[in-house]
């Protein structure tokens, strides 16, 4: 137990802060940027925002895929032996990789709202009627991704306790026997 205990804390937790943040700043900071009196404050300041939470975001995926890849070699036995994990690692791991490319296709998309700020907007994601096509696109892109990452996200944690449920002891013990 001790030589997995860190790796799945880390592993665990910075899908936690991926999964936590990313519904905060859709929820909480793109919502109350929006009531922004000044049109072109509302994107400004959720592109601030984001812009503060990148580097937590980028250190917890590294620190993401580097457990993981702790975890991985101590149960690559298991993997190979017990039925069902190796499949549900390679789909954990897809769903990841997919929630990572996201996350920083938002951040490209996040950017160019950022650089447009100053022509205003209904919200962080909401363009204002007259909108250039460059932000109109943009924000209509981060609406739909602003939600995409906490599912993604939210599914790796599902993924992660599938794994954790594999592990009990009547499980392992089945899934060899086969």
């Amino acid at each position: 137990m001790a030589g997995n205990l860190v790796a799945r804390s880390i592993h665990d937790l910075t899908a936690g802060a991926w999964f936590g943040g990313s519904l905060m700043g859709a929820i909480g900071l793109n919502g109350a940027t929006a009531e922004a009196k000044d049109p072109a404050e509302r994107t400004r300041l959720s592109s601030l925002g984001w812009k503060k939470w990148a580097p937590v975001q980028t250190a917890a995926f590294g620190a993401h895929f580097l457990s993981g890849l702790a975890i991985m070699w101590e149960n690559k036995g298991r993997m190979a032996k017990q039925d069902g994990v190796m499949r549900l690692s390679v789909i954990k791991s897809i769903v990841t990789l997919a929630g990572a490319g996201v996350s920083l296709y938002a951040g490209l998309q996040g950017a160019k709202v950022d650089k447009l700020a100053g022509e205003g907007a209904k919200g962080a994601t909401e363009p204002k009627p007259g909108a250039s096509e460059e932000l109109r696109s943009a924000q209509q892109q981060l609406k739909i991704l602003q939600w995409a990452i906490p599912v993604l996200s939210g599914t790796v944690i599902v993924l992660g306790a599938k794994h954790g449920e594999m592990q009990r002891p009547k499980n392992v013990f089945a899934g060899l026997a086969r």
